[in-house]
């Protein structure tokens, strides 16, 4: 939900760098403001890890 206010104040992004860089400092800044925790959240983290091997290394 907040991801769509944000790419909906601006309805055209000149190439798709701009939009995932918008997209990504947005995230930024929601996960700041993220005070509780999952009660799965090491399965998530387990199943991002093999999804995404090579991007957190």
């Amino acid at each position: 939900r907040q991801l769509r206010k944000v790419t909906k104040a601006k309805s055209v992004f000149p190439t798709d760098d701009s939009l995932l860089k918008m997209l990504y400092l947005a995230m930024i800044d929601i996960t700041k403001k993220w005070t509780g925790r999952r009660k799965d959240w090491g399965q998530i983290h387990s199943q991002l890890e093999i999804f995404f091997a090579d991007r957190l290394d």
